[in-house]
């Protein structure tokens, strides 16, 4: 009987392990916390953002390093192949704003359960508190050494492992250990999906402050590298929120100096614009610039919007001069942002970087330098933006390798 480890008991392994468990195998998945899953505890906020609900298409246009690598894994297991596994193991999903998948008890919990359920009725041997110290390989196979325990022998190794975010859960990039022991390429890894800091103090004035359905666009030098509509949400430091985590995904390697710029009004073009704020000076004619503009945005912005326009806020609004008038509407549609820093690796999401994708086949996430080796998941220099789609490639990667290390096709799966 084939013998197969599985290292890091997160969704990718719990994926993996649960396919590459068959009648002519047995797979033993050893995780070094205490329970499987533990950083599918902090996703979507305790909420667990299973996956997204876009076409592959879409899903694609939210990977922007890598993409082209991951279309084999999505065509053995996509988003419906995960909802429809998560419900049958009991847990109802709904979706929400912007295809975002939860399950309908909003408890990552619910998940946790659900994909160790899977796992383990598939007769997956699960070994906790056990944590890896190195894979060694020779002509017989693998051996796979522990901290504290006797090592074990291993026809196929799947390292699911992680990355370096949240390492409290456990992410301390042993599977990139792992990997350079063997020879294969690590890239650079970095914090993704994370916070800014900005160079304007303004922007922690505005602390705990929210903003919808607003564009934010970002640049690295003259390249726009992001740009779309959502939400955002100033910090102390900063800000945060569903788009900067996104836009961060595209300035991770070199976040200082990136230039952010937030369009308070996308759906009007800057004519439309003008033409909206001089209704508004109609309509309140004789007050002060800084009680004439409520209507265009959150109280707390509009002295700092007239401050970067240059307006004298206690200017009144029949001294208001068409050339005025033209620097506020600029300003509304490109409210400028330097990016100071990323936050840490121990704040991120995710972590950008990992092992090289062109060392693997992706078709079976095997390693092209040694066989029986398998990676999937965080592990791999492979992220998406925020918004389920980087549970997804770990799904995915992770039910692709289960299924070459037991030697499983597609069409046998299905």
């Amino acid at each position: 009987m084939k013998r197969i480890a599985v290292i890091g008991a997160g969704p990718a392994g719990l994926i993996a392990a649960a396919f590459a468990k068959t009648p002519d195998t047995e797979v033993i998945l050893f995780d070094r916390n205490e329970k499987v899953g533990k950083k599918l505890y902090l996703t979507g906020k305790g909420r667990c953002n299973i996956t997204n609900a876009a076409e592959k298409d879409e899903f694609m246009r939210n990977i922007p390093r890598n993409p082209r690598f991951l279309y084999s894994a999505f065509g053995g297991f996509f988003n419906n192949d995960i909802i429809d596994l998560i419900e049958s193991n009991g847990v109802p999903t709904k979706v929400e704003r912007g295809g975002r998948v939860f399950p309908e008890s909003d408890k990552s919990s619910d998940v946790i359960k659900a994909l160790n359920n899977n796992a383990k009725n598939k007769g997956v041997v699960i070994r906790l508190d056990t944590r890896v110290k190195a894979v060694e390989k020779d002509e017989n196979g693998f051996t796979v050494s522990f901290f504290g325990k006797p090592g074990e022998r291993f026809d196929a190794v799947i390292v699911a492992t992680g990355g370096l975010s949240y390492p409290s859960t456990g992410s301390t990039g042993d599977g990139y250990s792992f990997a350079e022991a063997f020879g294969h390429t690590v890239a650079k890894r970095v914090p993704s999906l994370v916070s800014l800091a900005t160079e304007e103090t303004w922007a922690g004035e505005l602390a705990g402050l929210s903003l919808k359905n607003v564009t934010l666009t970002a640049f690295k030098g003259k390249n726009k590298v992001y740009s779309e509509l959502g939400e955002m949400l100033f910090t102390h430091t900063g800000v945060s929120g569903p788009l900067v985590l996104s836009a961060s995904a595209r300035i991770a390697d070199e976040p200082e100096g990136a230039r952010l710029f937030i369009d308070m009004k996308p759906a009007l073009d800057e004519q439309t614009l003008e033409a909206r704020i001089l209704r508004d000076l109609e309509q309140n004619k004789h007050k002060q610039m800084k009680n004439a503009i409520l209507g265009l945005l959150p109280s707390r912005m509009v002295p700092i919007a007239l401050d970067l326009a240059g307006i004298d806020p206690e200017k009144t609004t029949d001294t208001f001069t068409k050339a005025e008038r033209r620097r506020l509407t600029a300003t509304l549609k490109a409210i400028p942002l330097t990016v100071k820093k990323a936050s840490s690796m121990e704040e991120a999401i995710i972590t950008r970087g990992g092992v090289s994708i062109r060392e693997i086949d992706p078709k079976t996430m095997g390693s092209k330098l040694v066989p029986g080796l398998y990676f999937a998941g965080e592990v791999l220099d492979v992220d998406a933006y925020t918004g389920g789609f980087n549970l997804q490639i770990a799904y995915s990667t992770g039910a692709a390798a289960g299924r070459a290390a037991a030697d499983i096709t597609n069409d046998e799966w299905r």
